[in-house]
């Protein structure tokens, strides 16, 4: 795989506030990568410091394997990371002119990133009368003027009302599918399920898991469970080394698989021991029940 960012040991202070503690993780051509972690996790820290906005205290980046500096580097990439400030009273084709020169790009880019971003047809319509989305969206449009290879989000849908949030993440897959890379940092579990291929979790400026979205939800499952003989089962699991995390809520037991097991082998295996289940399901954990035994355990 060709690398387009390498990170390597970054670490950023603020005083006594270690915002990104050690942290390295790899960003390959050709992939949708996703920085996960709640508000404060480090996730603007880190695209701060790759994007030359936030001074790093220690270790460091590349882009495109060290073959060009990050100054150089950065004019193949695009990258929103904050709110998008175009001019109010100006159009979008006019803002786009604009962003057009600075980047030393030709106007002819403007009609066919306003389509990528479905605002062809409102290219004449003043800024100020687009919507939070719209203008996001235009953003987009944006920093895909220079053709970047690889576009970096800041929560991208931020703020945006169901529709809104549709629109930008169907936006980012058409994206992707014409080979551009996409880094996009969220908090939201379902963004990243829904859109990313790979996914970075960070937790107080810590790196929990890093690598593929389909492997970190590929666990064995669990299974959800109820028992007459309740305190025979729960002693049951957990001295049974096919089970991990156990857990109890009201009369429910939730007994996480560290080994591969189906429900009827489980059923019988219990009918055997004296146990009669009322209840048993097994469930495929989500990206969500993941991360939360990721997070919990710092």
């Amino acid at each position: 795989m060709e690398p387009i960012l390498t990170i390597n040991n970054l670490t950023k202070k603020f005083g006594f506030l270690t915002a990104v503690n050690d942290l390295s993780f790899t960003i390959n051509k050709g992939n949708v990568y996703g920085i996960l972690g709640p508000n404060g996790s480090g996730k603007s820290t880190t695209l701060g410091i790759v994007l030359n906005v936030v001074n790093k205290t220690s270790g460091n980046f590349k882009w495109f394997n060290g073959t060009v500096d990050t100054h150089d580097a950065l004019k193949k990439v695009g990258a929103i990371i904050e709110r998008p400030n175009f001019y109010p009273y100006m159009t979008a084709a006019q803002n786009l002119k604009l962003v057009c020169k600075i980047k030393g790009v030709d106007y002819a880019k403007i009609d066919e990133k306003l389509e990528v971003v479905n605002l062809l047809d409102r290219k004449d319509h003043k800024f100020s009368t687009y919507s939070l989305g719209m203008k996001q969206r235009l953003a987009i449009a944006s920093a895909l003027l220079n053709d970047p290879e690889i576009l970096i989000l800041d929560e991208p849908t931020n703020g945006l009302d169901p529709q809104g949030i549709h629109q930008i993440r169907q936006i980012i897959k058409e994206i992707a599918n014409q080979g551009t890379t996409i880094l996009l940092a969220s908090h939201l579990l379902d963004e990243v399920e829904k859109v990313c291929s790979h996914v970075v979790v960070l937790r107080k400026g810590v790196k929990l898991y890093s690598g593929r979205v389909d492997e970190m939800i590929s666990s064995h499952g669990f299974f959800e469970l109820k028992c007459d003989k309740q305190e025979h089962l729960l002693e049951y699991l957990k001295s049974n080394p096919d089970f991990g995390t156990i857990k109890v809520e009201n009369d429910l037991i939730t007994a996480f698989l560290n080994e591969p097991m189906d429900a009827v082998t489980f059923n019988k295996l219990m009918f055997e021991k004296g146990m009669v289940l009322s209840h048993l399901v097994k469930r495929k954990e989500s990206l969500e029940e993941q991360f939360l035994q990721l997070t919990d355990k710092l």
